[in-house]
C-alpha cells in the first residue's frame, strides 16, 4: 500500500505550484534550522488506535501523523477519512501504510494493536499471541526510529511493556506503558463526584498493574492542596474503609461496564494517551502514572517488572519516579501487584 499525503504538486506533469502561489520576501533568510518537526507513529487502526490519533489531531500534538495496520482498505479508509477533516484541524500531515518504513525518523511510537481473546482461550495463550505479535512490530520500529519513545497501550499493558523493552533494546526510560493514567483519571473523577468538586482539582494516583490488583493511593490524596484522609481525621470526621474500597473497585469495574455497554472502550484511552504524548514530546515535566521499570522501588525486587508509579515525563522519556510516601499497607499491596506481574512473566520465557 502506497503512503498518500498532501501535495503541491497540481500543475501539469506534476509542476510545484507552490511558488506560483507564494513569492519569497526579499533579504530572507532560510527557515530555522531549530524548528522541530514532531512526528508520532501510531501502531494499529482499531478503536483504540484511531481514538488516539483523531484526539492527537485535535490537540495539534504533532506536525505529521503515521497510521501503521495489517488491514490495508481499512486503513486506507481511515486515512482519508481523517485527511478529509482537514478544514477543520490544525495543519498535520497524515499518512498510512502497511510498511514500518513509514515510520522512520518518529518522536514517538504508539503501540496500540493486539490480539483478541477467542472463546475459551487462556489469558496465557492470548499473552503468547500478543508476544508473537510484538515480534513483528516492536523490531521494526526500533529498526526505523531508533531515538523513538516507544509508548504501549496494548494489554495487558504491564507486561507487554516489559515485552517492548526486551525486543528493542532501548534504555528503560524510553519505553513507557499507558498504565494507570486512565484508572487514576476515573478514580479522581469518582472523588471528585463525591465531594462535588471538578476533577481537576484532585491529585490522586492509583499505582500497581493496570487490573485488578491495581493500588489506590488514599494516603497522598489532596483536593485543592488539602490532604484528605488526614483533614477527616483532624477534623474528626468519620469514614469508613469501605467505602474507600468501594469507589477502588468501581475503578477497576469502570472499564468491564463501558466494554459491557458499547463492546469496547476508545474516548477515554484516546484522551488519555493524547495527554501523555503531549507531556513527553512538549517536554512538559509532568506527573503521570504509567508503567515503569520498578525494580528498587518500595522494596519491589524478584526480576525486571513493569508496573505504574507516579512518574514525570518529558523529551527524555522517564525522567524520574516521584518519591510519593506510601502507608505500609499501600507498600505490601504494591509489591503483591509486582508478584502478580512477574508470576506471568515467568511464564512467557523471555
Amino acid at each position: 500500500m502506497q503512503k498518500s499525503g498532501s501535495s503541491s504538486s497540481l500543475g501539469p506533469g506534476g509542476l510545484d505550484l507552490t511558488q506560483a502561489f507564494f513569492r519569497q520576501i526579499q533579504r530572507a533568510a532560510p527557515p530555522s534550522p531549530t524548528k522541530r518537526h514532531t512526528k508520532i507513529s501510531v501502531v494499529g487502526a482499531g478503536n483504540v488506535g484511531m481514538a488516539i490519533a483523531q484526539t492527537i489531531l485535535t490537540q495539534d500534538v504533532a506536525d505529521e501523523l503515521v497510521l501503521i495496520d495489517a488491514m490495508a482498505d481499512k486503513l486506507r479508509g481511515e486515512m482519508l477519512d481523517l485527511q478529509h477533516a482537514a478544514a477543520f484541524l490544525p495543519r498535520t500531515k497524515i499518512h498510512a501504510s502497511v510498511d514500518y518504513e513509514l515510520t522512520f525518523g518518529s518522536d514517538l511510537c504508539i503501540v496500540t494493536a493486539g490480539a483478541r481473546q477467542v472463546p475459551g482461550e487462556s489469558r496465557l495463550n492470548l499473552l503468547q499471541r500478543n508476544v508473537a505479535l510484538f515480534r513483528n512490530i516492536i523490531p521494526p520500529l526500533a529498526r526505523y526510529s531508533p531515538e523513538t519513545i516507544l509508548l504501549v497501550v496494548s494489554n495487558p499493558v504491564d507486561v507487554l511493556t516489559y515485552v517492548a523493552w526486551k525486543l528493542s533494546g532501548f534504555p528503560s526510560n524510553r519505553v513507557i506503558g499507558s498504565g494507570t493514567n486512565l484508572d487514576s483519571s476515573r478514580f479522581r473523577f469518582l472523588i471528585a463526584d463525591h465531594l462535588d468538586v471538578n476533577a481537576q482539582d484532585v491529585q490522586a494516583y492509583i499505582v500497581g498493574e493496570h487490573g485488578d490488583s491495581s493500588v489506590a493511593l488514599w494516603s497522598s490524596i489532596s483536593v485543592g492542596g488539602v490532604p484528605v484522609l488526614s483533614f477527616l481525621e483532624k477534623q474528626q470526621i468519620a469514614y469508613e474503609k469501605v467505602t474507600l474500597e468501594k469507589i477502588h473497585k468501581e475503578v477497576i469495574d469502570s472499564a468491564y461496564e463501558v466494554i459491557s455497554l458499547k463492546g469496547y472502550t476508545s474516548w477515554a484511552i484516546g484522551y488519555s494517551v493524547a495527554n501523555l504524548a503531549r507531556s513527553i514530546l512538549r517536554d512538559q515535566r509532568k506527573v503521570h502514572p504509567v508503567s515503569v521499570v520498578a525494580n528498587g522501588f518500595y522494596g519491589i525486587e524478584g526480576g525486571d517488572v513493569f508496573l505504574s508509579l507516579p512518574a514525570q515525563l518529558g523529551r527524555g522519556g522517564v525522567l524520574g519516579v516521584t518519591n510519593v510516601h506510601l502507608t505500609d499497607e499501600e507498600a505490601h499491596r504494591l509489591r503483591d501487584s509486582a508478584k502478580t506481574i512477574l508470576e506471568v512473566q515467568n511464564q512467557l520465557g523471555i
